[in-house]
């Protein structure tokens, strides 16, 4: 399987609401429940009117388009993640799925999954 390392830092927001939540960033990710508004945003797009925010965010996803039968993807890759004492924060799109870790743990990740079997793309 291939990772495709995203070269960019991030960071993970609350937000009040999505006014101004730039949507021309070329990731930008909306968790809304009843409970919350969550917005995953490059480090230099963090709206102004966010509430809470962690920054210091990775990236990399899973390459190419996962069919929703396929199971446990993304299981082992946060297993062989948490061995390693390295967190993740994952996000799912309709494709595929992205998987963010700190940015001091990032190069340790990617080498993990390199030494068990993934492909790493740059």
């Amino acid at each position: 399987m291939e990772i495709k390392v995203i070269q960019q830092d991030f960071a993970i927001c609350k937000v009040k609401d999505l006014t101004k939540v730039d949507f021309t960033d070329e990731f930008c990710f909306i968790g809304k429940t009843d409970e919350e508004l969550s917005l995953v945003c490059s480090l230099n797009r963090i709206p102004d009117n966010a509430t809470d925010c962690d920054d210091g965010w990775r990236a990399f996803r899973i390459q190419g388009v996962l069919d929703f039968s396929l199971i446990g993807i993304l299981s082992k890759i946060s297993t062989l993640l948490a061995e390693n004492k390295i967190g993740i924060f994952a996000v799912s799109t309709y494709n595929t799925d992205y998987i963010l870790t700190k940015a001091d743990h990032y190069e340790a990740a990617i080498e993990v999954l390199r030494s068990n079997g993934y492909q790493i793309r740059l």
